[in-house]
């Protein structure tokens, strides 16, 4: 999978797919004060909560844009039409090599059913706990930090529509977040951090011994 990033094939797009889902439009219990000279921006302690909304993404690794799709859950349904949005944009006779993790739906025996009638697409998962190692989770971060979190929203759709408009923009100037880690680094930081897992586990399950 690191070697997509460090030599991405040609004839091919490689895209980093993930859904975030939960996304919850909150409104904020008074309107927030600007940021104006000699005082910070302001926001009220308490919100209402107005449901959740899931955002299915693949960013293009290349040019940095984004394929998106709304969906109001993330089960394998909602999964296999947005594979059937990523087939309907990438031109014919192009590779589509996915980045993803380990989740059910990715996996679904009707997922897989439709991908090997397809096999011009390419699955790439990552290991389990490495989301980091997905460049679509920076764009999540981005996404959350200049939408949702500083937004107040009275409604799903509100926040729907702050979305798409985000999207829409940042499709026009894409960003890129480029690899630039040491691929024979990786396994070794992946193994550390197993190794520091099962020694957490092995402490908490001694503990739990000792106090029964």
């Amino acid at each position: 999978m690191i070697g997509l990033y460090l030599d991405p094939p040609t004839q091919a797009v490689v895209l980093c797919c993930e859904e975030m889902s939960q996304c919850q439009p909150l409104e904020q219990g008074q309107p927030r004060l600007p940021l104006k000279q000699g005082a910070i921006c302001t926001r009220t302690h308490d919100y209402f909560r107005h449901g959740t909304i899931t955002l299915f993404a693949a960013m293009n690794y290349l040019n940095g844009k984004i394929i998106a799709e709304r969906a109001s859950r993330h089960r394998h349904q909602e999964w296999l039409k947005f594979l059937r949005k990523i087939e309907a944009e990438v031109p014919e006779g192009v590779e589509i090599h996915l980045i993803l993790d380990n989740y059910a739906t990715h996996k679904h025996p009707r997922v897989r059913a439709w991908l090997a009638k397809r096999p011009r697409f390419h699955l790439h998962f990552t290991p389990t706990s490495a989301s980091w190692m997905n460049l679509v989770e920076r764009f999540f971060r981005d996404l959350s930090e200049d939408v949702v979190l500083p937004g107040s929203f009275g409604s799903v759709g509100e926040l729907a529509a702050a979305i798409s408009e985000y999207l829409a923009e940042r499709n026009l100037k894409p960003t890129r977040y480029e690899w630039k880690a040491d691929g024979k680094t990786v396994p070794a930081k992946i193994k550390r951090a197993r190794e520091a897992l099962a020694h957490q586990q092995s402490v908490n399950k001694d503990s739990s011994e000792i106090l029964h």
